[in-house]
């Protein structure tokens, strides 16, 4: 499942970062948000350009949610992703992916809108789930406010890629928005200590202690833990949700999760394209300066396109 060894573009990366640790208190916290501010600011002097960028609110159950709508530089109307950022549930915004988000847009032909969801600890679970299915079925709503022709993806990394898993089968058991497909990026779907990927990559951007720190965050009991809206692995039947593609990382501590998830996709009869970047650490597809990054986002677009029938 991984690589002899890493690439050596993203070890590059791996080992600059690697000097950053994961808050694990609420006052580290804190500084770590306040210092992310800056730093993605700087990251995002120079990005990929797009046709436009609108930010804007949505309404969600406990206020308004932040939204940052991403459109392709064409005649619209498009097809809409609606995209939910990684970060354990606890960091990560909308400004933390805007690199990835463009190139997603640029790639793909598709509108995106990326989903500033509540964080824990000071909004456990399910804010986070709550906040981007509201998300959701505003943009199945509104289709004319995002240039949108009406139909819909959701996609996501990380804690993000379940946070897309999650809408997904909420939409399909709700009765909700009809979704086309759903992408997930080395979702933190079914994560477990025990997982031979936790055992030999943890320490690799991801080590144990920040896995139990999210987990902690983010779930108040094991009753929520156990929840299949708090991870679809626990879902007893996903046979109605979404086309899927599921990535993976070969270094990446989540890996075994994901791909389990990805084999109840198949198990339940639900197309799925899997792939595992066996050379690549978790978060990649944010890190700059890796090719094989760029190769993976163009991959996931073209999955995106094909399901739209935007592909030429």
């Amino acid at each position: 499942m991984e690589a002899d060894r890493m690439d050596p573009q993203a070890k590059a990366v791996v080992d600059r970062r690697a000097w950053i640790s994961m808050p694990k208190h609420r006052y580290a916290l804190k500084c770590f948000r306040l210092l992310s501010r800056p730093v993605s600011w700087l990251r995002n002097r120079n990005v990929p350009s797009v046709g436009r960028t609108v930010d804007g609110t949505v309404p969600g159950p406990a206020g308004d949610v932040d939204v940052r709508l991403y459109l392709p530089d064409a005649d619209g109307p498009f097809p809409t992703v609606v995209f939910f950022h990684g970060g354990g549930f606890v960091i990560g915004s909308i400004a933390s992916h805007d690199w990835f988000c463009r190139h997603l847009t640029r790639e793909s032909g598709c509108a995106v809108l990326s989903v500033g969801y509540r964080l824990a600890p000071e909004h456990p679970f399910p804010a986070a789930v709550e906040d981007c299915y509201a998300a959701l079925e505003w943009a199945a709503e509104h289709p004319d406010a995002i240039a949108g022709d009406g139909r819909l993806a959701v996609a996501g990394d990380s804690a993000g890629g379940t946070l897309a898993a999650v809408t997904a089968l909420m939409a399909a058991e709700r009765d909700g928005p009809e979704l086309d497909y759903q992408l997930l990026l080395y979702p933190s779907t079914g994560a477990k200590r025990e997982h031979e990927s936790v055992r030999t990559h943890a320490g690799i951007v991801l080590d144990e202690a920040d896995l139990e720190w999210f987990r902690d965050c983010y779930y108040e009991s094991e009753i929520d833990e156990r929840n299949p809206y708090a991870d679809p692995t626990n879902a007893g039947d996903v046979s109605g949700v979404a086309p899927a593609t599921v990535l993976t990382a070969g270094f990446d501590p989540l890996r075994d999760g994901g791909r389990a998830y990805a084999e109840k996709l198949v198990r339940d009869g639900v197309p799925t394209r899997y792939e595992n970047y066996a050379d690549m650490p978790h978060g990649f597809l944010t890190m700059r300066g890796i090719d094989r990054a760029h190769d993976a986002i163009a991959d996931v677009s073209d999955d995106l396109a094909d399901a739209f029938g935007l592909a030429a």
